[in-house]
């Protein structure tokens, strides 16, 4: 007994290092990702280089999210691929030691990235998203240039929702304008042109000049549907009117801590797509870290019976098979929004899958009887393997 607990102790040892290495990879290679979308800003809109580092921070939370339950799988995958590759694992079998027995760390392992994941999911990502909002909508009031990102609906004005197509940013000529404008009360006016332009009048008035479009004004109040052609139409912004306060910020539904997304269920919601969405983003708050343990048991029986692969494979396998987690995740969104799956189904469903192929895997290991990865696996660790040696 005393030579197991030593065991297990150096398997959790050899866990800690490629836990790390991975988490701050992957976490960096996700911040690499929206490096186009920041070099945008500073050099497009002059946003000051704190306040890209402050939105870059805030985002963090939301990749850790995803990089926490990789790393995990990652680590596991990795630490039994090198013992089985060095023969320990042939070892401790010679000594009695089952498989069943070791995997008491891998356990208290993924049990460390469960509570990790599920601080983030519940604190860290809400926080995170209310907070890129906040700042977003901050530097839209000081940028109207901000507000105009191409081909994206910009909501950052309040009751003002744009989208344009081509924004010229030396010109400030617009292309394929569409604008939603909600601050007139009782009335609904979108205003759709092909081309435009944005004058700046002083330091926070500007006007949007639209050319050859048509107006559709929609009165709520007296049923009535009013269309308007123009040649030329003005919508003047005023940025200071257009910010709401601190605690009046619109969040949507994967902005709400977990205390609200409870109240939201509990009191219960006239619209039954809202509340499906609420269950939908309450279950995820525990079903992604709770992938620790389906991907962590997963990756021990793969580990084990890839004593013939090499790590580079090894942490291309781990990516793998999280992107085929992250494929039934999204597919279960879809599927839950449409209302075709229950809501805990829907979010439940990658751990179900991921944690019945660990553990068919994991028993047919045990009975030494070792399930042979389908050819695609191997061409994919194949290709893997082959580009990180050329970057080498």
């Amino acid at each position: 007994m005393k030579s197991l607990n030593i065991i297990n102790r150096y398997i959790l040892r050899e866990l800690f290092p490629p836990f790390i290495i991975s988490l701050f990879f992957l976490t960096f290679v996700f911040l690499m990702i929206r490096i186009p979308e920041i070099t945008n800003k500073v050099v497009n809109y002059n946003v000051d280089i704190s306040a890209v580092v402050l939105l870059m921070v805030y985002m963090i939370p939301q990749f850790m999210e995803f990089t926490i339950p990789m790393s995990v799988m990652i680590a596991i995958l990795l630490t039994f691929m090198r013992m089985a590759g060095e023969n320990e694992l042939i070892a401790l079998k010679g000594a009695g030691v089952s498989l069943y027995s070791l995997l008491l760390p891998v356990f208290v392992f993924s049990l460390a990235g469960f509570f990790l994941t599920s601080m983030i999911t519940i604190a860290g990502v809400p926080w995170g998203k209310l907070s890129v909002k906040k700042k977003t909508i901050e530097l839209a009031r000081t940028n109207m240039d901000m507000a105009l990102q191409e081909r994206q609906f910009n909501s950052e004005l309040e009751k003002v929702m744009m989208y344009v197509s081509q924004v010229d940013m030396k010109t400030k000529k617009l292309k394929d304008v569409f604008i939603e404008d909600r601050r007139t009360k009782g009335v609904i006016s979108i205003s759709i042109a092909p081309s435009g332009e944005l004058i700046r009048n002083e330091d926070t008035l500007y006007t949007i000049r639209l050319y050859d479009g048509v107006i559709n004004q929609v009165n709520a109040e007296e049923s009535s549907v009013n269309n308007i052609h123009f040649g030329n139409y003005d919508i003047n912004i005023d940025l200071n009117d257009t910010g709401r306060g601190e605690g009046q910020i619109i969040k949507k539904i994967s902005e709400e801590n977990f205390m609200d997304l409870i109240r939201i269920i509990k009191t219960g919601s006239k619209d039954e797509r809202l509340l499906r969405v609420a269950l939908m983003q309450l279950h995820e708050i525990f079903s992604v870290p709770f992938a620790c343990f389906s991907l962590g048991l997963l990756a021990f029986p793969l580990g084990v019976q890839s004593n013939s692969l090499q790590k580079s494979s090894g942490f291309g396998l781990g990516v793998f098979f999280f992107l085929l987690y992250y494929f039934f995740l999204a597919f279960g969104w879809s599927a839950g929004r449409a209302g075709e799956f229950p809501p805990a189904l829907a979010m439940w469903l990658p751990n179900i899958i991921m944690g019945c192929a660990g553990i068919f895997l994991l028993v047919r290991n045990a009975k030494e009887k070792p399930v042979r990865m389908p050819a695609f696996f191997q061409m994919f660790i194949t290709v893997v393997r082959n580009s990180i040696l050329k970057k080498v």
